[in-house]
């Protein structure tokens, strides 16, 4: 999968704050995203990143 440094992404399972969808801010090794919902950050690795998302969201699509 090919991430690149401020995607927006949704994920397949709901944060608790009620969004799905994750601003990538960080690619490696591991992956760090943060929740646009309620700014919450996550460091994962990469395997386990592209297993949770669901899709990339559209740049128009978020705007």
């Amino acid at each position: 999968m090919e991430l690149h440094l401020h995607d927006t992404v949704e994920l397949k399972k709901e944060h608790p704050c009620g969004s799905r969808q994750w601003e990538v801010m960080r690619v490696g090794m591991d992956i760090k995203l943060r929740c646009l919902g309620c700014g919450h950050e996550v460091m994962a690795p990469r395997r386990k990143v592209e297993k949770s998302i669901k899709r990339i969201v559209s740049k128009e699509e978020h705007t």
